[in-house]
């Protein structure tokens, strides 16, 4: 016995002789307490306080096989969208008595491993990712196949052994296209990625679906990453494009790219929107409160994430009866002063639609 464990017994020894029962007694008052008649079960709770003990669970995980802690990985923690997704989260997870830690793979496959890794050595409860790839990763599989349950977040699914939640990105491409082509544009540019992120591909097909026809002009600007820093330099390589050649609409992959594009066109002395009209994605609280306000495609952040760990909290406490599901909202428009100088003004929507739930194929 190490010493950590011989202070675990020695502590539990002094709360069974202060509260005057037996070791087996506080165990189950620890870990059954509902068998532990009400007056004894208060003299041991008494007892614990007042000597100030703090139970190890560690070995007692360990025979279950699994802790309380529930993983979430997200691609960036900086990103105000994955904020939201944990927040929603965690709200389920800690009403389930779990907790939940969280892991940044900051768009890197090769950190996203080691974070799995680690997180099976600590056998945590289940696994919530957004992963870098497509979610087929064979790192991912052998979690499951190894009875760690884990659920896709923001990325849907074709596999049969695994729930996901996720947006229908192609349909927010097209919501992006459809408004800007009804306010008249033409020459557009699609400003996201990289591209290997399913998010984005998604995002840009469906955007392309709408753009070109006869007499309109669809411009692709890579971006290696996400950020406001990469909007900014995809805005200067928009603005440095002769006025007749520029686009006078931009759709970005999300709002931090649309947020530097601002940036920059205001820099730059570009009006948004009478030169340029911009459209975000996720809208995330800083969309509204920009110098101008971004039109942005909604997603249901904090249900997202809800919905998720409540899946996945399924799947642990009872995974003989659990189905697999995927779940797939519908986004929404939110139209605001950087395409529409004078939006109508639109209620929030409490709950997002979902457009289906279906088992897997």
């Amino acid at each position: 016995m190490d010493a950590s464990s011989e202070r675990d017994g020695s502590s539990i020894k002094e709360v069974a002789r202060q509260a005057g029962v037996s070791l087996g007694t506080v165990s189950n008052v620890l870990n059954r307490p509902e068998v532990v008649s009400e007056p004894t079960r208060q003299r041991v709770i008494e007892a614990i306080q007042k000597l100030g003990y703090v139970r190890n669970d560690s070995a007692r995980q360990l025979r279950a096989g699994h802790s309380r802690t529930i993983a979430i990985v997200v691609l960036d923690v900086a990103n105000p969208f994955f904020t939201d997704v944990v927040r929603g989260a965690e709200e389920a997870i800690d009403a389930a008595g779990a907790v939940a830690v969280v892991c940044n793979s900051g768009e890197s496959a090769a950190r996203e491993r080691r974070h799995l890794d680690l997180l099976e050595e600590q056998r945590v409860k289940g696994v919530l990712i957004t992963p870098v790839d497509d979610g087929r990763d064979s790192r991912l599989e052998q979690l499951v196949r190894r009875g760690t349950p884990v659920v896709l977040v923001d990325r849907g699914s074709g596999q049969r052994n695994r729930c996901s939640v996720a947006v229908d990105d192609v349909l927010g491409g097209q919501l992006a296209g459809a408004h800007l082509r009804e306010l008249g544009h033409r020459r557009v540019a699609f400003v996201g990625g990289p591209i290997g992120i399913p998010q984005v591909a998604d995002r840009r097909r469906g955007f392309a679906g709408i753009f070109p026809g006869d007499g309109e002009e669809l411009r692709i600007v890579d971006t290696p990453n996400l950020s406001v820093a990469a909007g900014r330099r995809a805005g200067e390589e928009i603005a440095d494009l002769p006025p007749a050649d520029r686009p006078t609409a931009v759709f970005c992959a999300n709002d931090l790219l649309a947020l530097g594009v601002l940036q920059e066109m205001t820099l730059r002395g570009v009006r948004v929107p009478r030169d340029v009209a911009i459209v975000g994605y996720d809208d995330i609280d800083f969309a509204a409160a920009a110098a101008v306000p971004l039109s942005s495609i909604r997603q249901p952040r904090e249900q997202l994430g809800r919905t998720a760990a409540q899946l996945l909290l399924e799947e642990a406490n009872d995974p003989a009866h659990h189905e697999h599901r995927h779940v797939v909202f519908k986004p929404e428009l939110v139209v605001r002063e950087s395409t529409v100088r004078s939006p109508v003004p639109r209620r929030r929507a409490r709950h997002a639609a979902i457009s289906e739930v279906r088992p897997p194929p």
